[in-house]
């Protein structure tokens, strides 16, 4: 029989017997249910003296990555997602092809100045 465990078997290191006076006290809480449009039930927990607007209308469900609401029978719709955009799809959004054009002449142009290959005008 091999010695070094435990005195009491199956108990860890730490365990103490279980109750609200060794472990602090438990806030009072509510439970809200939150639903996908698959039917998935999510349920979160809030602080009981939480004001009704700081609770969430909408969540993420975790099993299924949807939009999660309060009503059953109302779940959210699908918000239309994005496709990733590139920085280069960004710049071009906020400048022209015109402006595009002199910002790229403006950056040649000081580059070749300072590289000492600038024409002489």
């Amino acid at each position: 029989m091999a010695s070094g465990g435990s005195a009491i078997r199956g108990s860890r290191v730490g365990s103490g017997p279980m109750g609200e006076q060794d472990r602090g006290y438990h806030a009072d809480r509510v439970a809200i249910s939150y639903w996908d449009a698959l039917g998935n039930e999510t349920v979160r927990y809030f602080a009981a003296n939480l004001p009704d607007e700081e609770i969430p209308e909408t969540i993420d469900c975790p099993a299924s990555g949807l939009p999660a609401g309060r009503d059953k029978a109302n779940p959210p719709a699908v918000s239309k997602m994005e496709p990733y955009k590139t920085h280069l799809a960004y710049v071009k959004e906020r400048r022209s092809d015109d402006e595009a054009q002199q910002i790229l002449t403006d950056a040649l142009q000081q580059l070749r100045e300072r590289r000492g290959t600038a024409a002489a005008s």
